[in-house]
């Protein structure tokens, strides 16, 4: 059933490493910014496509510069310095005009195409948020692979719920909902799970993957961590619940230690040497006490930083450049 008026999408685009990639992708975009139809008869046009320059490594500003220059759909966003693509990607948000709004990596990793389908979803369904949902295995290595799905099952876990957990940064989000997000979601505070704080009906469209653009990876193992890290840290205060669960079983292992040296003093031939029970049992709960801190050490980082005002990023009015390094 075709509406009155096309709905109108903004694409936004994280750039880090887009030198190569982006002319590419914008080429397969552009056919989406005439008026079309999804598969279910729904009208729609791509009014703008948002590139975030996230002051990556390479000369993607050039690349941002020409493909404004011949597109006219094509909006630059310049960071002020490198602030990650979760950063990024709100920065997008912020600016986009358009009903709805979609997030897509610069790996051309994303088929342009499933927007349609992804769109007949949220309307059929009434969704504010709909994650593409990959029918096939990330172009990955099985380890990236394998630590990628046990990440976002020990997320679904601490958040809780059916949908937490299978999130992706291929996204179709209400442009009102995309906008509030970027306007109050503050520093420290991962994209999607504030996502979860404020859109109550999210859903999912299955996609097919294609195989990644040649282009280095913006993101080493250790980024990884650190990228789940503050996920978990953002799912709010169940990671400190779940320390108390600790305390718990630790205080309850403590009785178990202690009834079975009991036991072994009285009734058994023998005896339990003090010190083996005491080494244990002080390691143990070092380890417990020193783990505690440093997770409430984190939250409280992360709250400092949020009172302190540190902003999530900075948008430059002329375009930003790589750093010289000599």
């Amino acid at each position: 059933m075709n509406d009155s008026a096309p709905h109108h999408i903004s694409i936004v685009i994280p750039v880090y490493y887009g030198e190569k990639t982006l002319p590419i992708l914008i080429e397969e975009l552009e056919p989406l910014t005439s008026e079309q139809s999804t598969p279910g008869g729904i009208r729609f046009v791509v009014n703008e496509v948002i590139l975030v320059h996230d002051c990556g490594p390479d000369r993607s500003d050039l690349a941002l510069q020409m493909l404004e220059s011949k597109y006219s759909f094509v909006r630059p966003v310049w960071l002020s310095r490198n602030y990650g693509q979760h950063a990024a990607t709100m920065a997008g948000m912020a600016s986009a005009t358009g009903g709805w709004v979609v997030t897509i990596d610069e790996d051309g990793q994303q088929d342009s195409t499933d927007i349609g389908r992804m769109l007949d979803t949220a309307i059929s369904k009434s969704l504010q948020v709909v994650y593409a949902q990959p029918t096939n295995p990330p172009p990955h290595g099985w380890l990236r692979n394998t630590l990628s799905k046990a990440a976002k099952t020990i997320t679904k876990k601490l958040l809780g719920g059916g949908y937490v957990g299978k999130f992706n940064s291929f996204r179709l989000v209400d442009g009102e909902v995309a906008r509030t997000l970027a306007a109050y979601c503050g520093n420290g505070v991962y994209l999607d799970v504030g996502l979860f704080w404020i859109a109550g009906r999210i859903g999912h469209c299955p996609v097919q993957l294609n195989n990644e653009m040649d282009r280095p990876s913006g993101y080493s193992y250790i980024k990884l961590i650190a990228h789940f890290w503050r996920l978990i840290l953002s799912t709010g205060t169940r990671p400190l619940r779940v320390i108390t669960a600790i305390g718990l079983c630790s205080i309850a292992l403590t009785f178990l230690i202690s009834g079975y040296a009991l036991f072994g003093k009285f009734f058994s031939d023998n005896p339990v040497q003090g010190w083996a029970s005491l080494l244990i049992v002080t390691s143990f709960f070092s380890g417990v006490i020193l783990t505690s801190l440093g997770v409430i050490a984190e939250y409280l980082a992360v709250t400092t930083g949020i009172v302190m005002g540190k902003p999530l990023y900075v948008i430059s009015t002329k375009p930003t450049r790589p750093a010289i390094h000599e």
